[in-house]
């Protein structure tokens, strides 16, 4: 009953708790809630989330996929590599930090959680394979260069440009060095440089932690932040403020044709649902939509670039003798006589007529107090589709970095591992998460690292993780309204480091040419489809897998001699073996399926072509795995054409479901049991007492037959 029990609730297995193993978790979990908090806010706003959208999916996830999973020290929680994924696949259908994007993102929780779940339920784990070791190490490599980049811009304190080509993003950034915001740059550089001496010299120590409390402290202490507001008529510059009017109207323009493009798109579902459908005028209606999109697209277009160019400027404030803010004149152009207030002030948002302006850096700001609100998930059916396939990527990616974490730790602690009841636990962990506003999910090497290295027993730990998060939701959020944005991005930058790893496809290529060269393409189409990383995926698992039945379309395929010590070996390898006229050897590696037993019958009937006086063709088949109808076929046709010549087709070292194939099918039968053996041994003698006297001198021949 109890293993009954354990198979649908997996955590009962941590029980009875002692009061020891209680302690060792809960000092496990509140280490790695240490180092969660910082990095799940850092992570989420890489996934182009806020950032306390990464306390959420630092709380349920983290115990739900504890409690279901099959490892005792997995900690699951936000991500890098998953964060950039949930951001490529989503930035496509809406603006970054919008509600819409907040919506597909949980959206995509969810998805990731039903193909998880199926895999894991139906036991299809094994699909993960797909995704071969080389892919994953040209990916990630290219994931983590693509991820430190994406943070200069925030260590810099510019904007950065968002557009189809990730690159040329990069270039508008380094093309804004010169406005380089120094305090941020500060920051920035000062939080890494504190993160690397403490692991370097104090590596018991919580560095990101640390790093965390005593940026915020200073920037709470030399107001880092400075916010202000102003009207587009306190613009000195006509010309400026004429630009601000215009990206206003855009806006206003823009939100109109998209609803235009609504209600037409509305309003053709429901003539198509009409019992008398108006086929032209349902068209007419979808290509006005198209008009629409296409208006959209170029005044959003547009419309970025004035932003962009507002964004540059740099202004300076009047202060008026009562001490209020008065007129905003351009940097360097302030008239004579006119007091500033010492502030260079820049331009973030216009809403309304009023401008967003920011003179220090950038923090994250007021995080809601309290727990996420809990409710399905709202579902956008016409993005579902192109939504999917990001799920399906992030699923196999997701889940194939959780179980070779968790078996890396397994190996050391000596844990049997389910990797069907980790795909479950993710896939449960990741349902909790898209119920709880999270977003995806998966395991984490570091903070799983921590949890061994703490002494954690079990998925205990993670639950004790959870709780605390839940602490800092509920109490300690004010507390981090100071923390600079340009320390999130040192947190990020540093986590990703250590994913970088151009040994392994090195390693690649000398293990073979096609891993190297399928590790090298996923690198490169990675950058190159940046931002749409799943791309980037896809494309080297294609090859890999192209690459691989190129392989298998041409296996090995060895003429034999016998050797001294009575052996059969390769003739190429060894060309002064003995061979008999009389008896051809051929031992064939690879299976004979549709994509290579034609090269199988070019191979036999070529050398076949070279020894004219054989009577008998020898197929060494120890390493044949699997025969299909294609296989069979040519093999049917192929005993038959050689029997016509006189030549005999012989068997040896046939698998069984080899032979059960050819037994269904009638093969067995044709090919005759006198011609099958198990050995090679045994069908060369067998061959021999057939030719008797003819070959009594071959020295090909192992046991020498009887004479009269």
């Amino acid at each position: 009953m109890n293993a009954k029990l354990e198979r649908f609730f997996p955590f009962l297995r941590w029980f009875p708790l002692q009061a020891g193993d209680v302690r060792v978790n809960f000092m496990a979990g509140l280490t790695v809630a240490l180092v969660l908090i910082p990095q799940s806010m850092a992570y989420a706003q890489l996934a182009g989330l806020p950032a306390y959208f990464g306390l959420y999916a630092a709380f349920l996830p983290v115990a739900v996929a504890a409690m279901w999973g099959s490892s005792n020290q997995l900690a699951t929680g936000p991500v890098a590599v998953v964060s950039l994924l949930t951001a490529s696949s989503v930035a496509t259908l809406a603006t970054p930090g919008s509600d819409d994007f907040i919506a597909l993102a949980i959206m995509l929780t969810f998805l990731v959680a039903v193909i998880q779940l199926l895999l894991g339920i139906f036991k299809l784990g094994v699909v993960v394979n797909f995704l071969s070791h080389p892919v994953i190490v040209g990916f990630t490599n290219a994931a983590a260069i693509i991820i430190a980049l994406s943070q200069v811009s925030k260590i810099l304190g510019v904007p950065m440009p968002r557009s189809e080509s990730f690159m040329q993003d990069i270039y508008g950034v380094l093309q804004q060095v010169g406005d380089t915001h120094l305090p941020t740059l500060a920051m920035g550089v000062g939080a890494m440089l504190l993160m690397w001496g403490m692991k370097k010299y104090l590596p018991n120590w919580p560095g990101v932690l640390v790093a965390v409390a005593l940026t915020t402290l200073i920037s709470w202490a030399t107001g880092f932040e400075k916010k202000g507001s102003a009207h587009i008529d306190e613009l000195a510059d006509p010309q400026i403020a004429a630009m601000a009017l215009e990206y206003e109207a855009a806006v206003k323009e823009l939100a109109q044709v998209n609803k235009d493009v609504l209600t037409n798109e509305a309003e053709a579902k429901a003539l198509e649902k009409a019992e008398e459908r108006n086929e032209p005028f349902i068209l007419a209606l979808h290509y006005q939509a198209d008009l629409l999109r296409a208006q959209a697209a170029s005044l959003e277009e547009s419309n970025a670039k004035r932003l962009k160019e507002l964004r540059k400027l740099r202004f300076e404030r009047e202060r008026l003798a009562d001490g209020q803010p008065g007129r905003l004149y351009r940097a360097g152009m302030v008239p004579e006589g006119v007091e500033t207030d010492g502030v260079n002030w820049r331009i973030m948002r216009v809403t309304k007529g009023e401008l967003r302006l920011t003179g220090g850096g950038e923090v994250v700001g007021t995080i809601p107090e309290g727990l996420p609100k809990f409710s399905l998930p709202s579902f956008d059916l016409d993005k579902l589709a192109a939504l999917f396939s990001a799920a399906l990527v992030i699923s196999l990616v997701g889940f194939m970095e959780a179980i070779s974490i968790a078996k890396a730790v397994a190996a050391r602690t000596k844990q049997r591992l389910d990797p069907n009841q980790e795909l479950i636990g993710q896939g449960l962990g990741n349902l909790a998460g898209s119920m709880s506003m999270a977003y995806p999910t998966s395991g984490s090497f570091s903070r799983t690292a921590v949890n061994m290295n703490m002494g954690a027993t079990s998925g205990l730990a993670s639950v004790f993780t959870a709780l605390i998060v839940l602490v800092a939701l509920l109490f300690l959020t004010p507390l981090l309204y100071h923390l600079p944005q340009a320390v999130l991005a040192a947190i990020i930058i540093m986590a990703v480091g250590g994913l970088v790893n151009l040994q392994a496809v090195k390693h690649a290529w000398k293990a073979h040419k096609h891993d190297g060269a399928a590790a090298l393409v996923t690198f490169g189409a990675t950058l190159f489809f940046a931002p749409h990383l799943d791309n980037g995926i896809l494309v080297g698992a294609g090859l890999a897998i192209v690459l691989f039945l190129l392989r298998s379309m041409k296996p090995r395929v060895a003429l034999l001699g016998r050797y001294s010590d009575g052996t059969l070996r390769d003739i190429k390898v060894n060309p002064d073996l003995p061979t008999s006229e009389h008896i051809m050897a051929l031992r064939y590696d690879g299976s004979l399926y549709f994509a290579n037993v034609s090269y199988f019958e070019d191979a036999v009937l070529e050398a076949l072509a070279g020894r004219p006086t054989a009577k008998y063709v020898l197929i060494v088949g120890d390493a044949i795995n699997q025969m299909d109808a294609s296989g069979e076929e040519v093999v049917h046709h192929l005993v038959e054409r050689l029997r016509e010549s006189g030549v005999t087709l012989v068997f040896s070292g046939l698998k069984k479901q080899v032979l059960d194939v050819m037994r269904s099918t009638g093969l067995f039968e044709l090919v005759g049991q006198e011609n099958i053996f198990a050995t090679e041994d045994q069908a060369i003698s067998a061959i021999y007492e057939r030719l008797g006297d003819a070959a009594h001198e071959d020295l090909f021949c192992v046991v020498k037959p009887a004479t009269a």
